[in-house]
């Protein structure tokens, strides 16, 4: 079993430091806000720590789940240097393309994955993300048997920075389906159709999709609290636009949709979910 640091201990990060501590793994458990992991590592007979620098020396594998590139840096910096050759990062944040390219580069001596995940905070949870792995094939053969402990997929997508990039795709086909969706029931409840048989209906077909599955009631409804929020989803947005711009790729509906869900902020909804896009159209 691997001696684990564990960085970032929000909505995501907690799942996942306890689905690693049931598989036996040994933790040290870092946040900013230190008794979030004191509280967690009772629950867990695992160790608090204050110090990610200093707990680096002594781990197998640093694992972080934080807010953006900066967060990840100042982490990576702090503890990188202090852990011996050959041991494991794995980031779980979802970040610039370039930031995971970096570290790999200065921090040769390590095993470096970039593996940001798709699910929310329900995937972490019951232990059924997907991540999209960027690093060495050794490093991702390193670091796919830990990662399993909260995946259900684990795939290996290219060099540093590509499992950035792959999460970069998995965010523009989000959101044009959910605002493709959150149209499609605004017209029905304007046309005064009733919703739930026209979605009995047509969630069997080829309009079919995760977002309609477990989302479309909740948005009728106006619950939009289900983890993953629009603040987090303009974030990633303005990475993919970026990024978008040093390929010389074309996103129209991307950059639309990041403007609806600076529209959905201006509402005050910057902590509610991504389905909130609903909200400009009822």
């Amino acid at each position: 079993m691997a001696r684990i640091l564990f960085a970032g201990l929000g909505v995501m990060g907690a799942p996942m430091a306890r689905h690693l501590a049931r598989a036996g793994h040994a933790l040290l458990l870092f946040n900013r806000t230190h008794h979030k992991a004191q509280h967690l590592a009772l629950d867990l007979g695992a160790t608090a720590v204050t110090d990610p620098g200093e707990a680096a020396a002594t781990a197998d594998v640093f694992i972080t789940c934080v807010g953006d590139d900066s967060d990840v840096e100042g982490l990576a910096e702090a503890a990188l240097p202090r852990m011996r050759a050959g041991a494991l990062f794995i980031d779980h944040t979802t970040t610039s393309a370039a930031l995971p390219r970096r570290l790999a580069e200065r921090h040769a001596h390590l095993h470096v994955v970039d593996a940001p995940v798709s699910g929310g905070q329900a995937g972490a949870e019951a232990g059924t993300l997907s991540a999209m792995c960027g690093g060495s094939p050794e490093a991702f053969a390193a670091a796919r048997p830990l990662i399993a402990a909260y995946t259900r997929v684990q795939g290996h997508v290219g060099p540093a920075g590509h499992g950035q990039l792959a999460k970069m795709v998995n965010q523009i086909a989000i959101a044009g389906v959910v605002q493709g969706l959150a149209e499609a029931l605004a017209f029905g409840r304007r046309a005064g159709l009733d919703m739930e048989a026209v979605l009995a209906v047509v969630s069997k077909g080829a309009a079919q999709s995760w977002q309609m599955d477990n989302r479309a009631a909740t948005m009728l409804e106006g619950r939009f609290d289900f983890g993953f929020a629009v603040d987090l989803m303009r974030k990633d947005l303005g990475l993919v636009l970026a990024e978008a711009r040093t390929h010389g790729a074309r996103l129209p509906l991307t950059a639309l949709v990041d403007q609806f869900y600076a529209d959905v902020q201006g509402m005050g909804g910057q902590r509610q979910d991504t389905s909130s896009l609903i909200r400009r159209l009822l």
